[in-house]
């Protein structure tokens, strides 16, 4: 290997010297490629693959006897005791490679830069929240930290990502604990302050919230699948990140989106979460494109004084509500969206005129009796989902009994033929005949990971 290296080296210099006549210059890169090659050579030389066989104290004797750059291979069987990888190593298992952490404080401490865990399965961290027991627990000097293809089961907290820069999770199973009240069990990955890092095609199920990310930015959540938690995405003051091709199924909340600037929350799905698709919270300058919330849930979309927001293409499906819009929020874009059975669409209570489109370009309103003469796929009529009748309903619910009678039928009459009886609201003056194609993020193999999710 060091042979091979140092030929291509060679070759290297020789060839640049054929395409340059400045002896300085070659002299500059021989001596560059002559640094390389020490520093590749000494590399080569230390570093080692060592097989770790199971047993009380051997992994951390194996961790404390190695040198940078080593890769341990652990054999079959259980690895108890708490793990602290404090150099740059590989570790290399399979889900028969059991790390126990027997119920006391983190499993496996990461507490440098470039380690890999890979392929294990590690269980019984600690139960304490107030010392944050995590089944993988790396901290600030754990940068550019990679942990994949692991199985994690009874552990408070899967993994936590504390202050490191540029790591990556993926590929693993995450399943959480049941045995505390929701919001007294950890989640499935915690980020704090740890900028540039991915999480991604994760499966993760139980716990607290799948993804809770504070204080932090410029990170990728994707293509994750995420089940029966209280939030299944959730965003705390993290800024310049996107949220993508992720699945949400059977929690309480998909996508909580809060105190956040500058998102992109793309190709998401939302299937049957109980009491919010997605929810954003002061959520400003985000772009909110192809997501699909639908199966029951209770309101489609909530949007609370979120600003300067790109809401389109999205699909909002048979939810109680399909947008509930409230306190203040302004200078958003929303367009090019297809609200589709949606007990009711858009419940906005307050007197402002609102405008729901966008360069001649609205949304699909399924309880849109429309008719388009000029066959051009634009309603020629203006939809307006909110009206008097709405408001009263909204503050008074038993009014829903009068709903056919003739004096309502004669108010809504009223309102059309003087728009000035109108109380504000929602006006979309373009409506769409057709429904936008929304991207399905749930393609065959997505499905086959979901069901392996639901057991």
């Amino acid at each position: 290997m060091v042979v091979c290296w140092l030929n291509l080296l060679n070759y290297i210099l020789l060839l640049f010297k054929q395409k340059t006549n400045n002896p300085l210059v070659s002299h500059w890169l021989a001596g560059g490629l002559f640094f390389i090659s020490a520093a590749f050579i000494s590399f080569s030389v230390h570093a080692e693959e060592i097989k770790v066989t199971p047993g009380s104290g051997k992994l951390q004797a194996a961790i404390n006897s190695a040198r940078k750059g080593d890769t341990l291979i652990l054999k079959p069987g259980i690895y108890s005791g708490s793990i602290n990888i404090d150099r740059s190593l590989t570790l290399l298992g399979s889900q028969d490679s059991i790390i126990d952490g027997e119920g006391t404080g983190h499993v496996v401490v990461i507490s440098a830069a470039n380690v890999r865990v890979k392929g294990f399965t590690i269980q019984h961290s600690g139960n304490n929240l107030n010392t944050e027991d995590s089944a993988i627990f790396v901290t600030v000097k754990g940068d550019n930290a990679r942990i994949e293809n692991n199985y994690f089961k009874n552990n408070l907290i899967g993994v936590y990502l504390k202050g490191p820069k540029s790591a990556i999770v993926s590929d693993n199973i995450i399943i959480g604990s049941q045995f505390h009240r929701v919001n007294d069990r950890g989640n499935g990955v915690y980020l704090w302050n740890t900028p540039g890092s991915v999480i991604k095609n994760n499966d993760i199920r139980y716990g607290r919230d799948g993804i809770f990310v504070n204080v932090s930015q410029n990170n990728i959540f994707d293509g994750n699948r995420l089940s029966d938690l209280r939030f299944a995405i959730h965003y705390m003051y993290t800024n310049n990140s996107e949220v993508k091709n992720n699945v949400s199924i059977n929690n309480n909340v998909g996508y909580a989106l809060m105190f956040s600037h500058h998102i992109v929350a793309k190709n998401n799905q939302s299937i049957g979460d109980n009491e919010r698709g997605l929810f954003f919270n002061f959520t400003n300058y985000s772009t909110i494109e192809g997501n699909s919330v639908s199966g029951g849930t209770e309101k489609c979309v909530f949007i609370y004084n979120a600003n300067f927001n790109a809401i389109n293409n999205n699909s909002f499906a048979d939810c109680d509500i399909g947008i509930h819009f409230t306190a203040g929020s302004e200078s958003n874009k929303i367009y090019s969206n297809a609200f589709i059975n949606n007990r009711t669409q858009v419940k906005y209570v307050g007197t402002r005129y609102i405008e729901w489109s966008n360069a001649g370009k609205g949304n699909y309103w399924s309880d849109n009796a429309a008719f388009d003469i000029d066959k051009n796929g634009i309603a020629d009529q203006p939809y307006r989902p909110n009206d008097l009748v709405d408001q009263i309903v909204w503050r008074h619910p038993m009014a829903k009994l009068l709903l056919n009678s003739p004096s309502v039928q004669i108010l809504k009459w009223a309102q059309s033929e003087f728009p000035g009886l109108h109380p504000g609201g929602v006006t979309d003056s373009v409506p769409l005949m057709l429904a936008p194609e929304i991207n399905n993020v749930v393609n065959s193999k997505e499905k086959r990971k979901v069901e392996l999710i639901n057991g």
